[in-house]
């Protein structure tokens, strides 16, 4: 087939890897990796990155015609809330693409939004509370310390540090301050879960298989430190080493892995997700589980989380974005 990838103009990968450091590679192993796994598999290519307006991706679609745009954009005009627009121009179009359909994204997207959502079909979430942009930081009674400050919008620990943990209100207003300030968005702020932190990948459209639970770990924290996925640690490979933090299978009883995977799938279907997804949880030393967040179209590197488990489950990474392609083109037969 012809597949249009489309992504972000800074994460054009070169021919080869030969003589980069992982630093170097970082901001677009993902690129690198699934542009590889395309062309072994046989499917032509073409790479369409950066691109600020509409009408240069009809362009192309018209010149070259398609038969599928693999989507790997993270943003569009710099912001991430744009992306399922361009999805949604791409069904407008007659184009095939992979992963989350327009409107299950432009909800999970909204994260104070979709947390009602879940919270309404009784999805086991910390508790939380959201402060606009240009409005009085006031805590809500009901929300104890401590919390954990997020963007209400950004995905990828975006604006997640050691100090995004706050221990009472002035650290609260201040972390919420440089959450309005900084990243340009609303804040939340949660309850902060102290546990292991899991993650389960999902593949599919009606029919779902679900990967083997994995989870991240944490070997050399600094003192006081929380083991959190702040932003260094999903992208500071420096870091990783440092600190010893890895990924690798839970090792976990039974029973909450059926607990997990049954909660995974119903997620998936209250969302209306479609394609492959990561659910996040945090599991309390007593046992109780609680979701993050769902990640609709999470990180595809060959050796990020989502492809290694399923890996673990016997999905090699070439038969993986073989399997991505096909639901997407599924999806776009069987209706939207």
């Amino acid at each position: 087939m012809r597949v249009l990838v489309l992504t972000h103009q800074d994460f054009t990968p070169p021919e080869s890897l030969d003589g980069l450091t992982d630093r170097e590679i970082t901001p677009w192993k993902t690129e690198y990796d699934v542009l590889s796994a395309l062309e072994e598999l046989g499917h032509e290519t073409r790479f369409l990155g950066g691109v600020s307006e509409l009408p240069a991706i009809r362009q192309v679609i018209e010149e070259w015609k398609p038969d599928i745009a693999f989507n790997l954009l993270e943003e569009f005009r710099g912001e991430e809330m744009y992306v399922p627009f361009v999805l949604g121009y791409l069904d407008l179009m007659n184009i095939p693409f992979t992963g989350c359909r327009p409107s299950s994204l432009l909800l999970v997207d909204d994260k104070p939004l979709a947390k009602k959502v879940l919270r309404y079909h009784r999805i086991p979430l910390p508790d939380f509370a959201l402060f606009p942009r240009g409005r009085a930081v006031k805590r809500p009674k009901r929300l104890d310390f401590p919390l954990i400050v997020k963007s209400s919008q950004m995905h990828g620990s975006v604006g997640i540090a050691q100090s995004s943990v706050v221990e009472d209100d002035d650290s609260l207003r201040e972390r919420v301050r440089y959450v309005h300030e900084k990243l340009g968005t609303g804040a939340i702020a949660e309850q902060f879960i102290e546990g292991r932190e899991l993650y389960m990948g999902i593949l599919g459209n009606r029919r779902l298989e679900t990967f083997p639970i994995w989870e991240i770990k944490f070997e050399n924290l600094a003192d006081g430190a929380h083991a959190i996925a702040t932003e260094r640690v999903k992208w500071d490979t420096d870091y990783q080493e440092k600190r010893g933090i890895t990924t690798d299978r839970a090792e976990i009883p039974d029973e909450v892995a059926r607990r997990i995977d049954r909660l995974s799938r119903r997620v998936y279907r209250i969302l209306e997700l479609n394609g492959y997804a990561r659910m996040d949880f945090r599991l309390k030393p007593d046992g109780t589980l609680y979701l993050l967040e769902p990640n609709p179209n999470p990180d595809l590197a060959c050796d990020e989380d989502f492809s290694l488990s399923a890996e673990a489950g016997g999905v090699k990474y070439g038969a993986l974005i073989r399997r991505i392609l096909s639901l997407g083109i599924r999806h776009h037969r069987e209706g939207r």
